[in-house]
């Protein structure tokens, strides 16, 4: 794990800390988190995940905005409970309050995505097809059966697959 995370986590904790008054436990902190999410919080395990791809590719909004949005949300559990909304104005108050931070919910990173390879189906409408997930896919050859709405013919995989 990159030292500069790490200790961007724990100047977030000393910052939560100085405000409130109060210690605050030291989350597990990995990088075990692939696709769209920049970060997840944990709160009931207390653990932060990031994504290194998003963290090599925008690495000083990461440090400075994503961390401090995961570790507020561990803060925010531990101040206030379960019972509170996740982008809630308990997590607002201290992004804005403790971090001086814009209580963004999402990141604007660029994300490239992967290519996906689609099989297509049909029924017994004119020119029309289904592209079904390779998971939707391998449903159906475990004997899972899909119909069409509009014809109500059972969907046959046509053997072609395309890239989407």
């Amino acid at each position: 794990m990159p030292e500069q995370l790490h200790a961007r986590v724990e100047a977030c904790y000393q910052q939560a800390e100085a405000f409130f008054k109060q210690r605050f436990e030291r989350p597990q902190v990995n990088f075990k988190l692939r696709g769209q999410k920049a970060g997840v919080a944990h709160l009931h395990e207390n653990l932060l995940r990031f994504n290194p791809q998003l963290y090599r590719e925008n690495r000083e909004h990461f440090l400075r905005q994503t961390v401090a949005h995961e570790v507020a949300h561990l803060i925010a559990h531990r101040l206030f409970g379960n019972r509170i909304r996740a982008h809630g104005e308990e997590w607002q108050l201290i992004m804005r309050g403790v971090y001086e931070l814009p209580a963004d919910r999402c990141h604007n990173y660029e994300i490239a995505r992967r290519q996906v390879s689609r099989y297509i189906y049909r029924c017994e409408c004119p020119e029309r097809d289904f592209p079904f997930t390779a998971q939707r896919h391998a449903l159906v050859r475990k004997g899972r059966r899909y119909f069409c709405r509009s014809c109500r013919a059972t969907l046959v995989f046509s053997g072609q697959q395309r890239l989407e």
